[in-house]
């Protein structure tokens, strides 16, 4: 198949995925898996993946979030609407691991590429789809992006009561691609250790909509949790329209006083402790989240009477949660990241160099060796 060649090491050396998901939710998942030593066969349409043409260097073919999502993974070119590059796809699939696909399940099924399909030919094949919902209810044949799964999840809705004006703003991440993609991560490395016990692959299905419908209301269905309900929708804490980082004399702090120590904490160096035992607002933790926007204020107010580093120093004495509020530019200056090598350079043939972030897991016993590897787009299929 000419495709460059792996050096096979961490916790999933020996798993080949054949992945044949684009843009960001499935992309991001077998990422995780490649990183932790899986042999990654990203599979690409002539002219490849759309977010190589996103952002610099599109018009190479290596567009930043097509490198965020892609690294360690080896592309191979298949035109799947041909019979050859269905037959090369089949012949991957006979020795593969695992099949991932983020497209809708129609789509698949016009293809020939069934769980059934596949299955014939390797029964230990786990077969996994990525796709906007459940195929049991109505919402089955729907499209979906990352913007109408936040919708129709409720996070605008959150989003709305959250802000001042009451305006509903989509987060300003693909926030639901990437945790989708997470929780199918955390999927297909349950199904391999399923097929250790059983010896069978199977289909799984990993719907956005009801992935992040439950990540959603297990904060914000509170007191509709019980029936009859005992209170409205909503975390208060989440929900203050005051929760925010807090400026300061200088700049800006974010610190969460949150526990009953960090309350008497915080109000000893206000010279204000007696008001812990006095004022019932800060009585314990029922009693601070119902009155969230308040205390929310409360800090507010006095800290803007002391600078940044003034804040910082006299909350980490006291063990109170303080960071500063990074940027992106400070961010990659992080002293802790500098101290553990979390950014690296990579030379690329063809764009240059790169900066790459580490794997955050840090295995002592399996570790994964860096390889660099960054899919190119090249034309492979004629060479079957």
């Amino acid at each position: 198949m000419n495709l460059p060649p792996t050096s096979p090491s961490g916790p999933l050396a020996g798993v080949r995925i054949v992945d044949v998901t684009a843009v960001l939710m499935g992309p991001s998942a077998t990422q995780m898996l490649a990183d932790l030593g899986a042999d990654v066969i990203k599979i690409e349409p002539p002219g490849g993946d759309k977010t190589r043409a996103i952002g610099p260097m599109g018009d190479r073919n290596m567009g930043p979030i097509f490198l965020g999502v892609n690294r360690n993974k080896r592309s191979l070119v298949l035109d799947l609407k041909k019979p050859e590059g269905l037959q090369a796809l089949m012949k991957l699939a006979e020795t593969a691991d695992v099949l991932t696909y983020n497209v809708r399940p129609a789509a698949m099924a016009r293809l020939g590429l069934t769980y059934e399909a596949l299955s014939a030919i390797n029964p230990r094949l786990i077969y996994v789809g990525m796709f906007g919902f459940s195929q049991k209810g109505r919402y089955a044949p729907s499209p979906a992006f990352d913007d109408l799964i936040q919708a129709a999840a409720g996070v605008t809705a959150a989003m709305a009561a959250a802000n001042p004006d009451g305006s509903a703003n989509f987060v300003p991440l693909n926030l639901m691609d990437r945790s989708v993609g997470m929780y199918a991560f955390g999927v297909i490395a349950s199904a391999l250790y399923a097929r250790e016990k059983t010896g069978q692959g199977q289909r799984v299905d990993v719907p956005m909509f009801e992935t992040m419908v439950p990540y959603v209301l297990g904060d914000h269905l509170y007191g509709r949790k019980y029936l009859p309900a005992e209170g409205d929708f909503g975390y208060p804490r989440l929900l203050s329209i005051a929760r925010r980082p807090f400026r300061t004399k200088d700049a800006q702090v974010c610190c969460v006083i949150y526990q009953d120590h960090h309350w008497r904490a915080f109000l000893g160096i206000l010279g204000m402790g007696e008001l812990y035992d006095t004022d019932p607002r800060f009585k314990d933790i029922s009693a601070r989240t119902a009155h969230a926007d308040e205390l929310n204020r409360f800090v507010e107010k006095h800290l803007i009477e002391k600078t940044t580093a003034e804040w910082r120093q006299l909350l980490k004495d006291a063990d109170v949660p303080v960071f500063p509020v990074h940027t992106f530019e400070t961010l990659l200056d992080d002293g802790h990241l500098q101290d553990i090598g979390f950014f690296r350079e990579e030379e690329v043939p063809g764009v240059g160099t790169v900066r790459e972030t580490a794997v955050p897991s840090e295995w002592f016993g399996t570790p994964r060796k860096a390889t660099g590897l960054l899919p190119r787009l090249v034309n492979t299929a004629r060479r079957f």
